[in-house]
């Protein structure tokens, strides 16, 4: 219909430039126009003594306004309105035709592959025959590279990836000798990099090739649940309890049960099932969040397969599975805890750490004016002369919690030192209430006030110790925040909503203190009802340079346990969750890292490292060396180079030859004497990415041809592209001139003018 209408192809008026090719000026043209119009309202006005009374009002302005359109349209007309395009030469310019080759292209509908779909959209259609009449056609496949074949029968789909923006980008650069006049990319969007990249665009806009795109597969898949993520920390303490946030999409599923599981897959051909819970499935199409929790185990590499169970009918199973890698580590974390007074926080928090091996608490008690008592400590002299006043000391501890200690117990050489742990050194901070913590304890005077969650409130007396409700008082109870739903510090019971009743119905807390506002980069965990029904902050947390800080607004969690039926394990769970979070991510002297630890269907990967001295200072000097073993006796010793501007950070390039796990030890050296190292363990999987997002993204499609100036098709389109395709800057061109005054569209408009101004005068009677 709009070539039937506008005489040439939508892209002819996209693409370009509209000119007059009569020889009187432009100017000329706006006083006629004017002039007409100005002529036509004064006969008009001239003969309104004579007119029937309903020419008058807003009638008149309706006639004149049809008159001078139709005369503007045909004043233009005498100017000889064209537009000028550049236009490929016939036969002188290369066509590319990419076709998709990748496994999801192999993806059978209504009875036929995608693949074949576009194999008959080309050959049936006639689309390659109109395009061999004036151009020269060259046939590609396209998966990770573009690869050029004879004819279309050398079409396999059984590429692991695709990389649509990466083969356009390696298609420009290999025929930059070329006159390619525009691409042609059959393909359902699937692109295994999460996109077209800026630098693939930008090759294309260069040379000024426009992509035209044709899309197949269904935008919609009728039923099927995927798995779109599953985050799950990279690291983890042994026998820790770690939390996996899962989230997924379903179509024809609303409202049905189905079970999540997650299994250690690490030896071998056997499974260990870790967690399993059954979820409702949301509204069609919607993403879903679910969080397990599950305990990793003991030390080493795991390998998590984490399901959603098929149901029946699915279209397509393989986008139920997901895989991760987790480096459980083996050494203790050891934390300073120093109280200001004897109490029964401080009893009941050691004896939750009792039970975790991999958390030791080094303890100091003020227990009068001058006088401390020590627990924990690994060496006589530890401690000794009280809290640590030198770095190397201190950054000894991957964690610490200060009691009920007033700020000014600290000098301010310890306080600043009590920051440079925290920023610097990355470790994790515990306040907790008390009648010498917080603000009562002069800390909202100190020169730590950033480093707190929570801005402290300014006066003292925040401290409330509760009276025996059994005497009729009312008392203070927590419940959890919105944040702490899917926390893995509050998670008591598996189940969301358990876990919120088993909260409300923790007893009562014996003491409390307002910890103040909390700042907006914090995270409140767990609140607190006060016997005066205020709603209080109880945990808050926050990160802070390289660490994190926390306050427990509270002293008296022990009554948790105290009061509690026999075999509750709620206050330790909770106690050992947090001290495992306050340490957990303190970093050594040498961390490493990658950006994904699964590798798809790619096994370039960027490793990279932080190295600090003794002193946790940035160490750019140093030597660092990655060590990487891998399946099948792949073995490699890696130099890693400074970031340049970012002081103690190295990183190196290295690419994975096969399938499988790869453990590397990253070591950092200066002047012979080691400062550090780290494992970590990634993952190379081949042909998996194909299984997911299967649908047809459009969206994709229809963006790279909007960015490169070609057109998005339907298949059922595609006899048209032979006919749009010439008009394109690419290439070897020439000038086209097109008329304009004979368009269809403007005959109908000079007609629809008149005839609507004769039917207007024959209703109001004064034909």
């Amino acid at each position: 219909m709009f070539e039937f209408l506008f005489k040439y192809p939508r892209s002819v008026y996209a693409r370009g430039q509209f000119a007059f090719l009569g020889a009187w000026p432009k100017w000329m043209l706006v006083l006629l126009i004017l002039a007409a119009a100005g002529a036509l309202a004064w006969l008009i006005r001239s003969r309104l003594s004579q007119a029937a009374p309903v020419m008058r009002g807003w009638r008149v302005w309706v006639i004149w306004g049809l008159q001078t359109l139709l005369a503007a349209i045909l004043l233009v007309l005498l100017w000889q309105p064209a537009i000028t395009i550049a236009e490929l030469k016939p036969q002188q310019n290369i066509i590319a035709v990419l076709v998709d080759d990748s496994r999801s292209m192999a993806i059978s509908e209504d009875g036929s592959t995608r693949q074949a779909k576009a194999v008959q959209a080309l050959e049936s259609g006639g689309a390659l025959a109109g395009l061999n009449r004036s151009f020269q056609t060259r046939l590609y496949r396209v998966d990770d590279v573009p690869a050029r074949i004879d004819n279309l029968n050398d079409l396999k789909p059984n590429a692991p990836s695709t990389r649509i923006g990466d083969s356009l980008k390696q298609l420009s650069e290999e025929t930059s000798d070329l006159p390619i006049g525009a691409v042609v990319l059959l393909s359902d969007g699937d692109d295994n990099t999460g996109g077209i990249s800026a630098d693939a665009i930008n090759a294309l806009r260069a040379r000024h090739i426009p992509v035209h795109t044709v899309g197949f597969g269904r935008e919609r898949a009728a039923h099927d649940v995927e798995l779109d993520d599953a985050v799950v920390a990279p690291r983890a303490l042994a026998d820790s309890r770690i939390a996996a946030k899962i989230t997924l999409h379903q179509r024809g599923y609303a409202g049905a049960k189905m079970n999540l599981t997650i299994r250690d897959v690490s030896t071998g051909g056997q499974s260990k099932m870790l967690a399993s819970r059954t979820i409702t499935l949301g509204p069609d199409g919607n993403v879903q969040t679910e969080t397990l929790m599950f305990d990793i185990g003991g030390a080493g590499a795991r390998t998590l397969q984490i399901a959603a169970v098929p149901l029946a009918g699915e279209e397509n199973t393989a986008n139920n599975i997901l895989t991760r890698v987790v480096n459980v580590g083996s050494d203790p974390r050891r934390i300073l805890y120093i109280e200001g007074e004897p109490r029964w926080e401080f009893k009941f928090i050691r004896e939750a750490e009792e039970e975790d091996r991999m958390v030791q608490i080094v303890s100091m008690v003020r227990t009068s004016e001058n006088k401390i008592y020590r627990q924990g400590i690994s060496d006589p002299k530890e401690l000794a002369a009280g809290f640590p006043a030198r770095a190397e000391d201190l950054f000894g501890y991957q964690g610490l919690i200060i009691g009920s200690v007033e700020a000014g117990y600290f000098t301010p050489g310890q306080q600043e030192l009590i920051r440079e742990f925290v920023d610097r050194r990355g470790g994790g901070l515990l306040l907790l209430g008390g009648q010498f913590s917080l603000a009562d304890g002069g800390w909202n005077a100190s020169n730590l006030t950033d480093l707190f969650p929570t801005t402290l409130p300014t006066q003292s007396g925040t401290f409330h110790r509760e009276a025996d409700p059994r005497n009729g008082a009312t008392h203070t109870t927590s419940e959890l925040a919105p944040a702490g739903v899917d926390s893995i510090i509050t998670r008591l019971l598996d189940d969301p909503a358990a876990n919120a009743a088993k909260w409300k119905n923790l007893p009562y807390l014996m003491d409390y203190q307002d910890p103040g506002t909390p700042k907006p980069g914090a995270a409140v965990l767990a609140n607190m009802i006060t016997p005066e029904g205020r709603k209080l902050p109880l945990l808050i947390t926050e990160n802070f340079g390289r660490g994190r800080t926390a306050i427990m607004a509270s002293g008296g969690t022990w009554r948790w346990q105290m009061s509690s039926p026999l075999g509750d394990t709620a206050h330790h769970l909770f106690w050992q969750q947090l001290l495992r979070w306050v340490v957990s991510d303190t970093p050594g002297h040498v961390t490493a890292s990658v950006p994904a630890q699964m590798l798809l269907d790619n096994g370039a990967v960027t490793l990279t490292a932080d190295v600090r001295d003794q002193q946790y200072n940035p160490a750019p000097d140093a030597k660092v060396e990655a060590h990487i073993l891998g399946p099948s006796g792949v073995s490699a010793l890696v130099e890693m180079s400074p970031v340049p501007d970012s002081p103690g950070q190295f990183q190196a390039a290295w690419s994975a030859p096969k399938t499988g796990s790869y453990l590397t030890e990253v070591t950092a050296q200066r002047n012979a004497t080691e400062l550090g190292r780290d494992v970590l363990t990634f993952q190379r999987m081949d042909g998996v990415a194909e299984n997911f997002h299967t649908e047809q993204n459009r969206d994709l499609l229809e963006r790279l041809a909007t960015q490169t100036g070609g057109q998005y098709w339907k298949p059922a389109d595609l006899g048209k592209l032979a006919a749009a395709i010439p008009f394109s800057e690419a290439g070897v061109t020439m000038r086209e001139t097109k008329d304009l005054w004979d368009l269809p569209l403007v005959f109908l408009v000079l007609l629809l003018l008149r005839f609507s101004e004769w039917w207007l005068r024959r209703k109001w009677g004064i034909v």
